[in-house]
C-alpha cells in the first residue's frame, strides 16, 4: 500500500496511508463503550454507541438527512484545527482528523451514518456516530485496530470541547443556511423571474378578472402575473430575513450554555473557522443559554418556508384553473403536455406540475406546524426535539426547492395563452357593465347586465335596448382596455 507523511509530520507522528474509504472485512467485530462491548458490522465504521442507537431507535423509514451529517464533518473539522492549533491535539491527530472530517463533508462516509430520525431529542446518537465513524476511518489510515480508539478517541479527541448539546444544533443552523442558500432561495427566484418574464409579455394582453370564482372587471395577464411575482419577491425577502438567525452557533456552549471543559473562546474560534471555510457570517451566539434552550432561528427558518409555500400554492392552483379544459373550463392557458394524463382517456393532459406543487405546500405547511410545536417544548437548558426539527426543516426546504424548478422548467416557461378564448370571454363579460356606472348610475347598470343574462344578449345589445345609452357612447365608454388601465 502506498504511504505518505503523517498530517504536518512531528516527532512520533504515524504514517498515513492512501486507501478507499471501505472496510474490506465480513462478520462482526466487537466495539465497547460505557456500558460494555457490543458487536457491530466488521465492514462498518461506526461504533458501540451508533450500533446500541440502531437497536433501540428502529422506529420507523425515516433516516437522519445526509446533509446534517455533512454539517457534522464541517464542524468537527474546524474543531479539531481550533484544538491543534491550540496545542491540545497534537498536530498530526489534528490534521489527521481534519482529513477524515473532509470526506465526511464530501459525501464519502454516507454509508456509515444509519441512523433515523427518532432518537434522543439533543442528537447525541448523531454526533457520537460522526464521532465513531471518524475515529475508526482515522485508525484505519494510520494501520491501527478497528474499535481499539488508539491513536485517536471518539471523545477525548473527535468530540474534544463539545458536546451533542451544543454541536448538534451547530449543525442543524450550518445545514439548514447551506439548503436555503444553495438551493432553495436560487431555485425560486428562477422561478420567480420566469413569472415576472410572462408578465412583461402578456403585459398588454386583457382578459377578464374574477373574483369569489365569478366574472368580475378586466385586467391584463401580465397585471395579474405581476401579482404572482410580487408574491414570492415578498416570500424571498422574508426567508432571506431568516438567515442571521441562523448564523449564530451554539457552538462553544458545551452541555448547558456555561462552556464547560470547553477552552476559553473555543466557541468563537470554531466559529470562526466554520465561516472561513463556508463563506458564510457564521459567529458565536450571543447568548449561548437562549442558542440550546430554544429553537428559535430554526422556528423562524420554518416559518420563512411557510411563507413561501403559501404563495406557492396560490399561484399553482391559479394556473391549473386557468388552464381547465381545454373545452369546458377556463381554458385561458395552455400548458406542456409533459405526460399522458389518465390511463383511461386518450388525450388528457394534466396540470401535474401545479399538482406536485400543491401537495409540497401542503406537507411544507403541516411539517411547518410540527416545527412550531416542536419549538415551544424545550425544557429548561435543552430543547430536546431538534432531530424532528431538523428533519421538517430540510425536508420542506428540499422538496421546496425542487418543486419550484420543476414548476418553473415542466410548466411556467413552456405555458401559452390561449388568445382566442380569452378575447371571447371578455366579450362575453357582464362585468363590463361597470363602467357604466358613472354615466347611469348602479341601479340602472345592475338592470342592464341582468336583462343581458335573462335574455342571453349581448350586454351591448341589451344596454342599447334598455334606451339608457346608445351605441357610439355605449362603445366609447365600455372599453376593456381602458377599464384595465392599459390605455389613457
Amino acid at each position: 500500500m502506498t504511504k505518505r507523511p503523517g498530517p504536518q509530520g512531528g516527532e512520533g507522528a504515524p504514517q498515513v496511508r492512501d486507501l478507499p474509504t471501505r472496510i474490506d472485512a465480513t462478520g462482526r467485530r466487537r466495539e465497547s463503550d460505557a456500558l460494555g462491548t457490543i458487536e457491530v458490522p466488521a465492514d462498518r465504521y461506526w461504533g458501540a454507541q451508533t450500533q446500541r442507537a440502531l437497536v433501540h431507535f428502529s422506529i420507523g423509514e425515516d433516516r437522519m438527512p445526509r446533509a446534517v451529517y455533512h454539517a457534522y464533518g464541517s464542524i468537527k473539522k474546524a474543531a479539531a484545527l481550533v484544538n491543534g492549533r491550540e496545542g491540545r491535539l497534537a498536530g498530526w491527530q489534528a490534521d489527521l482528523i481534519a482529513h477524515v472530517a473532509d470526506e465526511v463533508v464530501s459525501g464519502a462516509l454516507d454509508d456509515h451514518f444509519p441512523l433515523h430520525v427518532w432518537q434522543s431529542g439533543s442528537g447525541t446518537q448523531v454526533n457520537m456516530n460522526v464521532n465513531e465513524v471518524i475515529t475508526n476511518r482515522a485508525i484505519q489510515l494510520v494501520g491501527g485496530v478497528l474499535g481499539s480508539k488508539d491513536p485517536v478517541h471518539p471523545n477525548d479527541h473527535v468530540n474534544m470541547g463539545q458536546s451533542s448539546n451544543d454541536t448538534f444544533p451547530t449543525a442543524m443552523h450550518l445545514a439548514t443556511v447551506r439548503s436555503l442558500h444553495d438551493h432553495v432561495l436560487p431555485r425560486v427566484s428562477l422561478l420567480q423571474e420566469a413569472i415576472a418574464a410572462k408578465s412583461r409579455a402578456w403585459y398588454d394582453v386583457v382578459k377578464t378578472g374574477r373574483t369569489h370564482l365569478q366574472d368580475a372587471v378586466p385586467l391584463s395577464v401580465g397585471q395579474e402575473w405581476s401579482g404572482y411575482a410580487a408574491q414570492l419577491s415578498d416570500a424571498i425577502e422574508g426567508l432571506r430575513a431568516t438567515l442571521p438567525g441562523l448564523y449564530q452557533l451554539a457552538i462553544g456552549g458545551t452541555a448547558v450554555g456555561t462552556g464547560l471543559n470547553a477552552p476559553e473562546g473555543f466557541g468563537a474560534a470554531v466559529a470562526q473557522e466554520l465561516a472561513q471555510a463556508t463563506g458564510h457570517p457564521f459567529r458565536v451566539a450571543v447568548n449561548s443559554f437562549a442558542a440550546q434552550g430554544s429553537l428559535d432561528a430554526m422556528v423562524a427558518a420554518s416559518a420563512g418556508l411557510r411563507a413561501l409555500a403559501v404563495p406557492l400554492m396560490k399561484i399553482a392552483n391559479d394556473i391549473r384553473w386557468m388552464a381547465s379544459g381545454p373545452r369546458c373550463g377556463i381554458g385561458e392557458l395552455i400548458l406542456p403536455p409533459n405526460e399522458p394524463g389518465s390511463s383511461l382517456m386518450p388525450g388528457k393532459v394534466n396540470p401535474t406540475q401545479c399538482e406536485a406543487m400543491m401537495m409540497v405546500c401542503a406537507q411544507v405547511l403541516a411539517e411547518d406546524s410540527s416545527v412550531a410545536l416542536a419549538g415551544g417544548q424545550g425544557n429548561f437548558e435543552l430543547n430536546t426535539m431538534r432531530p424532528l426539527v431538523i428533519n421538517n426543516v430540510l425536508h420542506s426546504a428540499r422538496t421546496l426547492a425542487d418543486a419550484c424548478e420543476k414548476l418553473r422548467v415542466h410548466c411556467v416557461e413552456g405555458a401559452e395563452l390561449n388568445r382566442e378564448r380569452i378575447d371571447d370571454q371578455v366579450a362575453r363579460s357582464l362585468m363590463l357593465v361597470t363602467a357604466l356606472c358613472p354615466e347611469l348610475g348602479y341601479d340602472r347598470a345592475s338592470q342592464i347586465a341582468h336583462m343581458a343574462a335573462d335574455e342571453g344578449t349581448t350586454l351591448r345589445e341589451a344596454a342599447i335596448a334598455s334606451g339608457h345609452i346608445g351605441a357610439e357612447d355605449f362603445d366609447r365608454i365600455v372599453d376593456p382596455r381602458k377599464m384595465a388601465r392599459l390605455t389613457e
